[in-house]
């Protein structure tokens, strides 16, 4: 497969205070187009940061990435928001979404930075929240849906632009065991159309569902494995469960 993403001793370096915080060091990885990779690690690893970087919401301090081959870490900021806008679709924890805008509108809305003309933006939005089952919930607000519904609006509006590149940030996060199922079927599904999926998660139950693991301490890739062979659907069969967790977890004292 085509290298989607390829990073080369990426780092970003905060100043905290006269303090120098070195959230990501020296990250080299590359991600092969159309495929599915968790990347997982413990609060202040540098998953979120590396994420910020993918996603080209924040700079990097030094290091290298490229996206389909094109060198993307030294771009304007003009530069950034528009392959932000063609190239990657975000969903996250929190869902983010307008809360003053319906579901229609929140999807809509990416698409009118886009320059696309409102009845292409409300069709486009109309069947993507179709197909992730909220065709009946067109007119409503985020405080009128539950949060599994507002993440379905977050995965929508992810899409609206039909990017190659999904970001997603603890997706499950905020959603019980039926609901997360539900979600990281829809990410399955977005996978198997074809597109790049990233998942930054804490959760191993959650990582088994990608094809491949890799894991961050430190600001440093400790580990990077390939998951099961079935496609995540023996994870997804058990997600949340007792004894799925039980069965994770196992002398690990509970903790990714």
């Amino acid at each position: 497969m085509t290298a989607h993403i390829q990073i080369e001793n990426l780092a970003k370096h905060y100043l905290l205070g006269h303090e120098r915080v070195v959230a990501l060091d020296g990250v080299s990885l590359a991600i092969e187009a159309g495929s599915m990779v968790a990347v997982m690690g413990p609060s202040g690893s540098g998953k979120s940061t590396l994420m910020n970087l993918l996603g080209l919401l924040d700079t990097p301090t030094a290091g290298s990435y490229r996206i389909d081959g094109k060198e993307v870490a030294g771009l304007s900021d003009a530069a950034r928001s528009r392959e932000r806008r063609e190239r990657i679709g975000f969903i996250f924890q929190s869902f983010n979404l307008l809360p003053r805008k319906s579901a229609l509108d929140n999807v809509a809305t990416p698409l009118m930075y886009a320059g696309v003309g409102r009845s292409e933006r409300r069709e486009r939005a109309r069947a993507l929240l179709e197909q992730v089952g909220l065709g009946d919930r067109l007119r409503h607000k985020p405080s009128e849906m539950s949060g599994g519904q507002q993440q379905r609006v977050a995965i929508a509006r992810a899409l609206v632009n039909q990017p190659a590149l999904i970001l997603a940030d603890e997706p499950t996060g905020n959603l019980d065991s039926q609901t997360g199922r539900e979600v990281l079927g829809l990410l399955r599904e977005m996978h198997a159309a074809g597109r790049t999926i990233m998942v930054v998660t804490h959760d191993r139950d959650v990582a088994e569902v990608a094809q491949r693991i890799v894991t961050l301490v430190d600001g440093r890739i400790v580990s990077d494995e390939r998951a099961g062979t079935d496609g995540g659907a023996g994870v997804l069969a058990t997600y949340g469960s007792e004894s799925h967790r039980d069965e994770r977890h196992a002398g690990t004292g509970g903790t990714a």
